[in-house]
């Protein structure tokens, strides 16, 4: 069986499609070849790489890089993590199903907060839940059924 080629797509490349990939890197090798990209680049977060080094998942290697970075690679499906990278999703040609599955910015969610806890809490609530979804991989990306989801 060929596995999926996986572009998860937000913003900046940051933290949401880079914890997304990590976990695919993880849970799901077997069965997904995963990349993220950004509309932009704007590094790694170190929050970001903080609270899944906590979960057991190094995302030090990845590295933030936009679409055209990544070259012409023929994704199966673009999961878009964020509002901005679904309202400005590049068009990609070939194959490339685009679905939305939305997640906090843990970025916002700290923005106010002051204690390292509190920050690194939003961060742990967003990981945890690309986790949950990636769990639900490759199933929830059926090609038959149109996917609009927004995790909250």
């Amino acid at each position: 069986m060929q596995k999926l080629k996986v572009l998860f797509l937000c913003t900046g490349n940051s933290c949401r499609s880079q914890m997304a990939e990590g976990w695919a890197r993880t849970l799901k090798s077997e069965l997904i070849d995963s990349y993220s990209a950004g509309i932009e680049k704007h590094g790694l977060n170190p929050n970001a790489v903080s609270v899944m080094q906590e979960a057991g998942v190094d995302i030090t290697s990845q590295a933030s890089n936009t679409v055209e970075e990544l070259g012409p690679i023929a994704f199966d499906f673009v999961v878009t993590v964020c509002g901005h990278a679904n309202e400005n999703c590049p068009v990609f040609l070939g194959p490339a199903r685009v679905v939305h599955f939305g997640f906090d910015d843990p970025p916002k969610l700290a923005k106010t907060l002051n204690s390292e806890s509190e920050i690194l809490n939003c961060y742990r609530r967003v990981r945890d839940e690309i986790k949950g979804f990636i769990e639900t991989l490759p199933e929830s990306l059926d090609k038959d059924s149109p996917t609009e989801t927004n995790i909250h």
